[in-house]
């Protein structure tokens, strides 16, 4: 059953965006994981309406937020207002008390408004003048960046970037697809049209089937050479932590349900090694050649 639905939400979100088949299932291996999703990429290419899709086929609630550069933390997480009636604060919830959170062009905010989203992607939780509040469950982030040479934007700090499980970007569309593109139906009309094909209760059975997918002993060994080799290497400014190997297996164990295997196989994992290690990962020398993940595949042997 869970195996047709998965068919099915993949199958949805690929008529809405075009041409874009392993992003998509990328993105959806990411929220099957618990994760949080980073699309780095130019405007105009699809990131919102792929967050867009995503919510309304997972039946999830969906927030935009438009990042700016003179937003403050209260515009996300919600302000205490007087009430004269009362003669009481009352709190009143921000946009971030949603299931599923478009940060939208995240870095055009500054570091003091990117860092409310920290202690919500983390804990799933935000404190406002002491008192904790939880957050809906299950909970996304998919926080959209442009790239950061562009005018007006403020590089997102490391333990930001950790908080994503995932980074992926869309790119251009090929000929074929965006011939379709050009001369099908508007895509904000046919997001109007869309439908469910899942509910929440389903959702988060299947965040708990995932769990379950089986990880071997070797395959945890495997998982480890890739950590060592970042670490001892000497190729990177600093190896992957201790929470990359674990978004590494569960990365693993989702692409694997979604391949309709009950156990993960090294070639999940490097299915989804370079979304995982892509932000997390910096060359001690300036890497010219765009296949250096590629290049740690092939220089992790398998056990």
């Amino acid at each position: 059953m869970a195996q047709a639905q998965l068919a099915a939400i993949l199958a949805t979100v690929n008529d809405i965006i075009l041409g874009k088949q392993h992003p998509i299932k990328l993105a959806l291996t990411c929220l099957l994981a618990k994760g949080h999703l980073l699309i780095e990429d130019l405007p105009g290419v699809g990131k919102t309406t792929l967050a867009h899709t995503l919510a309304t086929t997972l039946g999830l609630r969906f927030q935009r937020i438009q990042f700016t550069s003179d937003m403050l933390p209260a515009d996300i997480i919600g302000v205490s207002i007087y009430e004269r009636e009362t003669a009481k604060f009352n709190f009143h919830p921000g946009p971030i008390f949603n299931q599923l959170i478009l940060a939208d062009e995240v870095n055009r905010a500054s570091p003091r408004t990117q860092s409310a989203l920290l202690e919500a992607m983390e804990e799933q939780q935000v404190t406002v003048e002491g008192q904790t509040q939880s957050l809906s469950s299950p909970f996304f982030v998919i926080a959209t960046q442009n790239p950061a040479n562009q005018i007006g934007t403020f590089p997102l700090p490391e333990s930001q970037l950790d908080r994503f499980l995932m980074r992926i970007e869309l790119g251009y569309p090929d000929a074929r697809a965006e011939r379709d593109l050009l001369l099908g139906q508007d895509r904000r009309e046919l997001l109007q049209q869309l439908q469910a094909v899942i509910t929440v209760d389903e959702l988060l059975q299947m965040q708990q089937a995932v769990a379950e997918v089986h990880i071997s002993h070797a395959l945890v060994d495997y998982v480890q050479r890739i950590l060592n080799h970042t670490r001892e290497s000497g190729l990177y400014q600093t190896g992957l932590s201790p929470r990359a190997g674990l978004g590494l297996l569960r990365a693993g164990q989702a692409w694997a349900m979604i391949e309709g295997r009950d156990h993960v196989l090294p070639e999940d994992i490097q299915a989804v090694l370079p979304s995982i290690v892509s932000h997390r990962l910096q060359r001690r020398e300036q890497e010219t050649n765009q296949d250096w993940i590629e290049q740690l595949i092939h220089q992790v042997a398998i056990p």
